[in-house]
């Protein structure tokens, strides 16, 4: 029995050991390496890559094509998460699907359909360009892109919390009589709140980190269409390796401390709960 259990805990730490060592090589060293080479200057070149025209601008697109593509898919997401966790009809699988489309097309892909789409030999560019609206190489067509790959975040964390939850609560608030805002509002959004959460910051990470649909309806023009990762890449092509190593680390940051921000607060939350 002691061998057993001896044997057990051995198991247990060569596990750990093994999830520890795979988590550092696949993240921390990556990161460690770039911070490293961020700061081998010192902390002034980082500074000073970091205030340029070119990395200001991008910062700039990239926060604002980021909090529309949350909004929109959060907006949006809602309705659909709803349907999916309390309808069981048979457009559900069809649903399911479309929802998942953006995890299984590569980004390059999906920027090419809106460059068919929305581009001036495209079904829709000859119209739209007649209008004086222009959608490709513009910020229209940034977002538009951004939302499409990061649609499917704010629908999928949500709909496992709905499902879980059930229908009973809000079965009986109509039966008091509340009406359907009153409902979402008081019983619904707290049931789902954290998983609502979940889904906008995996959305925040995903919008922020987006470089292959972006790269092919912007244009990649600088200081016009080129977001923080278009900027890196640029960068990098213009042998400016300080700036795209001080704005990757500026991306990787910003993501790592939105997530563990969450994370927190979600444990401070639940050990409240307990």
């Amino acid at each position: 029995m002691e061998g057993q259990r001896r044997k057990k805990t051995l198991l247990q730490w060569a596990a750990i050991a093994a999830a520890v060592g795979w988590f550092s090589l696949l993240l921390l060293l990556p990161l460690a390496v770039l911070v490293r080479q961020s700061f081998a200057g010192g902390l002034k070149p980082v500074f000073a890559a970091l205030v340029t025209p070119e990395a200001r601008h991008a910062f700039l697109l990239t926060v604002i094509i980021t909090v529309v593509s949350v909004l929109v898919n959060t907006l949006l997401g809602l309705p659909v998460a709803f349907v999916l966790a309390r309808y069981r009809t048979r457009l559900r699988v069809l649903m399911d699907g479309l929802v998942n489309l953006p995890l299984a097309v590569s980004p390059i892909v999906a920027g090419l359909m809106f460059l068919l789409l929305f581009g001036r030999e495209g079904w829709f560019g000859s119209l739209l360009e007649g209008a004086g609206i222009k959608i490709v190489f513009a910020l229209p067509g940034m977002i538009l892109a951004t939302i499409f790959v990061s649609l499917p975040f704010v629908v999928r964390e949500v709909v496992p919390v709905l499902e879980e939850a059930g229908f009973d609560n809000e079965e009986a608030a109509w039966t008091l009589g509340a009406g359907w805002w009153p409902t979402f509002w008081r019983v619904t959004l707290p049931q789902m709140r954290w998983g609502l959460i979940y889904g906008m910051t995996l959305t925040t990470a995903r919008a922020m980190g987006e470089f292959g649909a972006v790269m092919v309806v912007s244009g990649n023009i600088i200081r016009k269409t080129q977001t923080v990762t278009l900027h890196i890449n640029q960068a990098l092509a213009d042998f400016d390796y300080q700036g795209s190593y001080s704005a990757a680390l500026v991306l990787a940051v910003v993501s790592f401390v939105i997530l563990i921000t969450v994370q927190s607060l979600y444990q401070k939350k639940k050990g409240k709960v307990k």
